[in-house]
């Protein structure tokens, strides 16, 4: 096992290649380097088929869809959208948009690494790369929104027209569902957004390049989002999981077709916790 300062160390080395687990890919490997080995019991662990996180159809009656979401937030705190009025032409702009940031040559990409955002946007691998116990197989461009906006140059060009166009349409849908999860709450249908939940808005695209040894990385580790809203849209790979508490068990969140993902985050259980 390596020691603390030999894991530092190349912890420090692949990061200063400011190419992340996409440079890794490029540089031709065939194993998993060890930081990424990820020694949690998830791994192993199957996926319960006999649950499926709710489905809820924005064009179904408004009544019904205020019902809908308020069960699927009280019982999982996750959701997909369906017939939300976003094109799927958008939906599938925005994924490849970040997938031409991630496989621009790693001359240019490196330009914008950094940990600590310049104009309202950072690149990176791992925000707790020095802190976290392993390391997940991911790279992240985030720009931070609202309520102070980006600096538009800072925007890598492939990617800055879908970014962008997609924050417009996402905080409609986003507003649209908060308005309803005040709704089934008994609330002021403002609440949410009196409350400056719509204010502040960060957007963080996430990167999964092919694995060498997919058996023994993470793209993520468990966690929960600290906000109040989370609006999630993922390609149809898959590999995204939630825990259902109730059943104590790991569920696929299986890929929809133009659906969104929305999560209830940190801040809005505590807020409606009775």
């Amino acid at each position: 096992m390596a020691s603390p300062t030999d894991r530092t160390a190349t912890l420090k080395e692949f990061d200063d290649t400011k190419t992340g687990v996409k440079g890794l890919v490029d540089s031709g490997i065939t194993s998993l380097p060890a930081i990424f080995h990820q020694h949690n019991a998830h791994l192993s662990l199957p996926s319960a088929t006999h649950l499926s996180v709710p489905i809820v159809d924005l064009s179904l009656p408004h009544p019904i869809v205020v019902d809908l979401i308020h069960s699927a937030c009280r019982d999982w705190g996750i959701f997909q959208l369906v017939n939300h009025g976003i094109p799927l032409s958008t939906i599938d702009s925005t994924i490849s948009a970040v997938r031409s940031f991630n496989e621009l040559p790693p001359a240019v990409r490196s330009q914008y690494y950094t940990r600590t955002p310049v104009g309202g946007l950072s690149y990176y691998s791992n925000l707790d790369l020095f802190l976290s116990a392993t390391t997940c197989w991911r790279d992240t461009l985030k720009i931070d929104l609202a309520p102070v906006p980006p600096e538009l140059n800072r925007i890598p060009e492939v990617c800055r027209e879908a970014l962008l166009t997609w924050d417009e349409v996402v905080k409609e849908v986003a507003k649209e569902v908060m308005v309803m999860m005040c709704e089934g709450l008994g609330v002021d249908p403002g609440k949410l957004e009196e409350m400056t939940c719509l204010e502040g808005r960060t957007m963080v695209a996430h990167y999964y390049p092919p694995c060498p040894e997919p058996d023994l990385a993470l793209g993520a580790i468990d966690h929960t989002d600290p906000g109040a809203l989370t609006v999630l849209i993922q390609d149809q790979i898959g590999g995204l999981q939630v825990k259902s508490e109730r059943d104590e068990c790991w569920v696929d969140v299986k890929p929809v077709p133009g659906a969104l993902v929305v999560f209830a985050g940190d801040f809005l259980q505590v807020r409606t916790y009775a």
